[in-house]
This record gives C-alpha cells, structure tokens and sequence, in this order.
C-alpha cells in the first residue's frame, strides 16, 4: 500500500485526484505495474489508476485474467474500475481508504462480491485508511 500511496502522492503534484495502484504478484509480492490517476492528463475519464493498472498488468503477464495477481489502491474503486476488476479476475483486492460517495466495493454497492457475477476476488479494505484517506482530504481542501 505504501508504494501506492507513493503514486497518489506524484498524483496529486500533477493535479490529478491523489489515487494510486500497483499490480503485485500475489505469492511473491513482486510489483509488476505502478499507476496513478491520469484523467486530466490525457482527457480520458475512463484514465482511473485501477484501470490503467489492470491494462498494463495484462499486457506485461500476456494474459486479460489476472488471477494470480493482487491489486492494491489508495480509494475503494468506483462502479467502472469494480466492474475492470471483475473482468480481469484480479485474485485480490487490498484497498486504503473507503469512498461514501462512488465506493462499490462495500460502501455505496458491492460490485466486486455480487453473488451473480462469476467472479469474486478476496477484497480487504480499510488498509493504511487513515493515511490515504488525509491525502485526499488535503488535496481537495486546498482546491476549495
């Protein structure tokens, strides 16, 4: 988490919303992606961390299902990056701070554990919250 948080930092220097994520192996820990948010950079509003982190994890192990992955980022993922998740198969989910507002990974839906869906990776979140919740908090507090 911490080296996610390390990408929501350079994030929030490029004035983008301070989310990060990196792609690990699951059994070794071995980090294989590092994203950040990049939406107003490149005018995509599909550029989410989680997305752009999922995309080059599956270009880099050559394959679109990444069981044999976690993803770790610094916000729950919204409804389109739970739905990313879903599809790629990510084995499993750590995330930092709890989004009330566009979380659908346990606050406002539960995108990622939806007993219809064919696939439900392990999900923690909660993880360093504190810390990546204050990062957020004083990037938007300094904008307003």
């Amino acid at each position: 988490m911490r080296q996610a948080l390390q990408e929501a930092e350079q994030a929030a220097a490029a004035g983008e919303v301070p989310v990060g994520a990196v792609v690990m192996r699951t059994e070794t820990g071995e980090i294989i992606v590092r994203a950040q948010n990049r939406m107003r950079r490149d005018g995509d509003a599909t550029a989410h961390a989680e997305v752009l982190a999922l995309r080059e994890a599956a270009r880099i192990a050559g394959d679109a299902r990444l069981g044999e992955f976690t993803l770790v980022v610094t916000l729950e993922p919204c409804a389109m990056c739970a739905g990313a998740i879903v599809l790629a198969r990510i084995g499993a989910l750590a995330f930092g701070a709890w989004d009330e507002k566009a979380g659908m990974c346990g606050s406002v839906g539960d995108i990622v554990r939806h007993a219809r869906l064919n696939h439900r990776p392990a999900v923690q979140g909660g993880v360093l919250e504190s810390e990546n919740r204050a990062l957020l908090q004083q990037f938007f507090a300094e904008r307003r």
